[in-house]
């Protein structure tokens, strides 16, 4: 039996379509992941000279992360998680074990890291934002995401 197109049930719109839990709880993860695996490799040296490559995949990462939350829960508020947990990680990160050991490093690299790890995602969730609120105030309709 065949259903003829014009007069079958709509699809659901994009509005009705739940965020995945399970997708989000794991680039919240990805987010802390990040982090430990910044502060990891903040120390790596080329040829006896710092090489602090993780400062901008840090950044590049987080950005990357806020975008795929937004686009799956459509919330400004549920897109900033990843940066939650990775700033959470790195504090963590800072303050000494047992035996006085630290991760982090004492040195530029350490307080480079957070600046450049958080800027990229944190402009973005400000554009993001300001761009709601000028629509909110026009009056006009938010275009709809990709």
């Amino acid at each position: 039996m065949t259903v003829d197109p014009a007069t079958a049930a709509p699809l659901a719109s994009p509005a009705d379509i739940q965020p995945r839990r399970g997708l989000v709880a794991l680039l919240v993860l990805d987010g802390a992941l990040c982090a430990l695996l910044s502060v990891f490799y903040l120390g790596v040296y080329i040829a006896g000279v710092p090489f602090p490559i993780t400062i901008l995949l840090a950044g590049l990462a987080n950005l990357l992360l806020v975008m795929a939350v937004r686009a799956e829960t459509g919330s400004l508020r549920s897109a900033a998680l990843p940066l939650l947990a990775w700033a959470v990680v790195f504090l963590v990160c800072l303050v000494g074990g047992p035996g006085g050991d630290q991760l982090a490093l004492g040195d530029w690299r350490t307080l480079l890291l957070p600046v450049a790890a958080l800027a990229p995602a944190g402009g973005y969730l400000f554009s993001a934002r300001i761009k709601e609120i000028t629509q909110a105030v026009g009056g006009t309709q938010p275009a709809p995401r990709p």
